[in-house]
């Protein structure tokens, strides 16, 4: 094997390993706008579940005042 073509091949070789480094940072981008969403998606979860608290709290609230012998539960 030639010096030459040795060259060449470790050029080959760091052509491919720049354009992996361009593309694992890309999917890095890609993971870090998914975790966004994932906390935005969390954030809006609790947010259901604690106004679905208090809906529950105002109309066992309700159930009481209008008499009724069952709560909602």
């Amino acid at each position: 094997m030639t010096n030459a073509l040795m060259y060449e091949v470790l050029k080959t070789i760091q052509q491919q390993t720049q354009r992996m480094d361009l593309t694992l940072g890309e999917v890095k981008l890609e993971l870090q706008a998914i975790r966004g969403h994932q906390l935005a998606i969390q954030q809006d979860i609790s947010v259901i579940y604690s106004r679905l608290g208090s809906i529950e709290l105002r109309f066992d609230s309700i159930e009481r005042r209008l008499g009724s012998s069952e709560p909602a539960h």
